[in-house]
This record gives C-alpha cells, sequence and structure tokens, in this order.
C-alpha cells in the first residue's frame, strides 16, 4: 500500500474490492477550509511563500470542486486527487491522511509549533500576520485570551509596530471578544 496506515484506515468491501474511507464527515468545504488555515499558519511563521500559496490554491480549488474528495479519493485514489488543479501527489497524500484520520501529519507538526488559535488574533482590527507573529514568537501569545491579559498590562506598549492610534483600535475592538 501506498500509505503504511492504510491497513488500519480503509475498509474493503468484498462485495467490489473498493476502498471506503472512514472519516465521511469531511465534506470539500472542511477539507479546504484545513488548507486554508495551514497556508494562514504558514504564512504566519514566515516559511516559504512558494509552500503556503500552493497549500491556498489547492483550497480555492477543492472548495468549489463539484464531486466530493472522499469519492475521488476512494475510486480512484491519489491519481484521481491529483486532477483537480493545484492538488499535486503530496498533496493528495494529505487529503487521503484527512480523509481517514481526520488530521496529517504536516498540519499536527505544525499545530504543534505554532497553535492553531493564534490564527483568532487576526481576527482582531488591526493585527495582521506580521503582528500575529511577532505576539506569538516574542510574548508567547497563542490566544484572544492571552492577548486580553497582555493588552490589559500595558503590554501593547512593548510591540514594534503598533502605535497610539492602532492601540487604541485594538484596546476598543477587544470589548467584543
Amino acid at each position: 500500500s501506498v500509505f503504511p496506515y492504510a491497513q488500519h484506515v480503509w475498509n474493503t468491501d468484498r462485495k467490489n474490492d473498493s476502498l471506503k474511507l472512514l472519516n465521511r464527515s469531511m465534506n470539500n468545504e472542511a477539507i479546504a477550509r484545513r488548507f486554508y488555515r495551514l497556508a494562514a499558519l504558514m504564512e504566519l511563521r514566515g516559511d516559504d511563500p512558494f509552500r503556503w500559496r500552493s497549500y491556498r490554491n489547492a483550497a480555492e480549488a477543492i472548495e468549489v470542486w463539484p464531486t466530493p474528495l472522499k469519492e475521488i479519493a476512494e475510486q480512484e485514489g491519489v491519481g484521481g486527487l491529483q486532477t483537480i488543479p493545484g492538488v499535486g501527489k503530496a498533496i493528495a497524500g494529505k487529503v487521503i491522511e484527512l480523509l481517514a484520520r481526520g488530521s496529517f501529519d504536516a498540519w499536527d507538526r505544525l499545530t504543534a509549533e505554532t497553535p492553531e488559535s493564534v490564527l483568532e488574533l487576526m481576527e482582531i482590527p488591526g493585527i495582521g500576520p506580521k503582528t500575529a507573529a511577532l505576539l506569538h514568537q516574542r510574548f508567547k501569545i497563542s490566544s484572544i485570551a492571552e492577548f486580553k491579559t497582555f493588552v490589559a498590562g500595558g503590554g501593547l506598549d512593548m510591540v514594534d509596530g503598533i502605535g497610539a492610534k492602532t492601540a487604541e483600535k485594538i484596546k476598543e475592538s477587544l470589548d467584543f471578544y
């Protein structure tokens, strides 16, 4: 088998000997969302733009693809998934792993280093990818709750690139979180 965990995550239907993925709850939008979030985390971390753009491009195609990816994966495997624009062998493998176990190794490794909750910081007006990355890397802030505590303690004064106007906008917007 192409995937080392395949014997554990595939069911074989004896009647037509086709492969059935165990995780049926993941639709194309959910798969696309995971790749969008992966790309956003990679961008936030300053990873290679070529890599995170490839995940974003694949997500854009997957999101609007008319056929459910789980069907393509079951019927045609990696080769079938590769017919989707922006989906190469590596991303197709990640899609199969995502359908099989609800996650994939690259996501697990990345979120172990940079929690997915860091993306929530970018929902706050005045906080973009660079500031969110700075807050996480320099001040170890990885959630809105931690950020609120940081701001309440006067932490914004220590953040390069946040002036008085932006700080005021951030403080006002935090009332809604």
